[in-house]
């Protein structure tokens, strides 16, 4: 039902082994995305809600990924405290949105979730995913429910926003294996 089935399992395990995938996924988008990745990397997937962060050693490469809601990465946060302390060779944090990627979407991004110097040494990635109204929980329902209201009221909707009204009679799910390539060749260079 989480769109993951014809994914490799990710278990809630933590084994110290170099490199690990975190994820926060709300619709399943990012948790396709950190199957693929974990799979490529041949590294642990565990959901942010099963992660204590005591398995991670100093050295280790950690990648966490979550949607996007505003300019905010979903689970950031708590994983940044659960985390904190730990000398990692590289945290790489890829966040997934529903629209297409542009030039300087990575810097509003950095700005929004990693303020002063506290992302100066973070690599970021932007994977397009998806949207699909029917699988968020309720209070992401009343959220977009009160941002298609105010969509429906501008007089002009540039084409990013008419796809975002589209979505939600029919879902929207553009995640593509090949996605992922680019933040796994950067981990796989950094011999974690």
């Amino acid at each position: 039902a989480d769109g993951c089935a014809a994914l490799p399992e990710c278990p809630p395990k933590e084994e110290s082994m170099g490199t690990i995938v975190v994820y926060r996924s709300i619709s399943g988008f990012t948790k396709k995305y950190a199957g693929w990745i974990a799979e490529e990397l041949g590294a642990p997937c565990v959901e942010l809600g099963d992660f204590s962060g005591k398995a991670v050693a100093d050295g280790d490469v950690l990648v966490f990924g979550g949607s996007l809601h505003a300019v905010g990465i979903n689970g950031y946060r708590k994983f940044s405290r659960l985390v904190a302390g730990r000398k990692l060779k590289q945290l790489v944090v890829f966040a997934v949105g529903a629209t297409p990627h542009r030039a300087g979407v990575e810097e509003v991004i950095r700005a929004g979730n990693f303020p002063g110097d506290d992302g100066k040494d973070i690599r970021l990635f932007y994977l397009r995913g998806g949207f699909d109204y029917g699988r968020l929980d309720w209070p992401n329902r009343l959220l977009m429910k009160l941002l298609k209201a105010k969509l429906k009221l501008r007089k002009q909707r540039g084409p990013d926003e008419e796809g975002m009204l589209k979505a939600y009679d029919r879902p929207l799910d553009v995640t593509k294996k090949e996605n992922v390539a680019e933040l796994v060749a950067y981990v796989k260079g950094l011999g974690g």
